[in-house]
């Protein structure tokens, strides 16, 4: 009876294991497949990048940057829509961040199955020295044993058989991966990784722009290329976002019509946030699998099959009455995530030489 609690605590924190241990997985496989999506540039932000790249050779200033506000209104204009992204791509870094957390505690995988050996011969041990109390609530709720057949004898256990103990737990002895890495360390750099991803979209386009081979530092304000000389670039910096764009002094943006693939992706945060929420909570979820998913489909969305609808409804202006994150619970991350995340990240640094050298 003392260990019935025990033995309830220990199945809790195991269905909070093996229940977000896949959610992590598939999460951050779908993170670099919403990281790698592409909307095409429109001929107005073609034009603008052409003019602020090349238009100064016309003018012999072969070694003259653009300037570095000239460069950010280019940069937000081009990356309008993906801007729009931010708000919920933050909020799925932060549902996997608290998945990622629940390592760190009590659920952690490694200290509720090592330990699991001599909760076993504990169970052993109890069972043992309360034999026939257990006895007779067994055949009160069951009736007495049926007698053996004749000629049949009962098999015998040694007094010795279960008196040997398994070795004690250390709980400073942590289990290494093939690489000789612990779970804890992995974690610890997957969280790392994890918080430099946070507000990637919004700081693009200065990301790009930081870039020496893309534009002039900011001490270079009076000797770059403003798009029309070697001179200060005089206009005002737009925010980020499509709902900023309408007075982008450098590229026309058509404010009222946000890009399909982006409203797909959107759509496709909220969906696994909230799946990344119920892992959290130890609750089932069910995920189709990423190869299934991705095998045959091409279109870059991240959305689940039959899941996507055509179109959508949405305000490129919608996040400023929400909260940046719902604080509840989430549980697990397997050593394996490592892969799937260092391939988003490697997605994440090749995203600006890719689509803007």
């Amino acid at each position: 009876s003392d260990s019935l609690p025990l033995s309830r605590t220990g199945t809790s924190h195991l269905s909070l294991q093996f229940n977000s241990w896949p959610s992590l997985q598939r999460q951050l496989g779908r993170l670099a497949i919403s990281v790698s999506v592409f909307v095409n540039p429109t001929a107005q932000c073609t034009h603008a990048l052409l003019k602020m790249i090349y238009c100064s050779h016309c003018q012999g200033l072969v070694t003259v940057k653009p300037c570095y506000n000239y460069c950010s209104n280019i940069m937000r204009g081009c990356l309008a829509n993906q801007g729009d992204l931010d708000f919920e791509w933050n909020n799925f870094i932060d549902a996997m961040l608290m998945v990622a957390e629940r390592l760190e505690g009590p659920f952690n995988i490694e200290s509720v199955m090592d330990p699991i050996d001599v909760k076993i011969s504990d169970a052993i041990m109890n069972m043992q020295e309360n034999s026939v109390q257990v006895s007779q609530k067994v055949f009160q709720g069951c009736g007495p044993p049926k007698p053996l057949p004749a000629g049949r004898l009962s098999r015998s256990i040694s007094e010795g058989a279960f008196s040997a103990r398994f070795r004690p737990f250390h709980p400073e002895e942590r289990p290494t991966t093939a690489a000789g890495t612990s779970l804890d360390r992995l974690v610890t750099d997957v969280k790392e990784k994890l918080k430099q991803a946070k507000k990637f979209w919004s700081s693009l386009p200065s990301n790009v722009c930081n870039d020496e081979r893309m534009a002039a530092g900011n001490g270079n304000e009076d000797d770059c290329w403003n798009g029309k000389g070697k001179s200060r670039y005089l206009f005002a910096v737009t925010g980020n976002g499509l709902a900023n764009q309408g007075n982008n002094p450098e590229v026309q943006v058509d404010t009222s019509k946000p890009d399909i693939l982006i409203l797909r992706q959107i759509m496709a945060l909220r969906v696994m946030t909230s799946k990344m929420k119920n892992a959290y909570n130890g609750n089932d979820v069910d995920f189709f699998d990423i190869s299934d998913e991705s095998s045959g489909e091409g279109s870059g969305s991240g959305c689940e099959y039959q899941q996507c609808p055509s179109e959508f409804e949405y305000n490129a202006t919608e996040h400023s009455g929400k909260n940046a994150h719902d604080k509840a619970s989430s549980a697990g991350a397997p050593a394996r995530a490592q892969p799937y995340l260092l391939t988003a990240f490697g997605i994440l640094s090749l995203v600006m030489p890719r689509e803007w050298r």
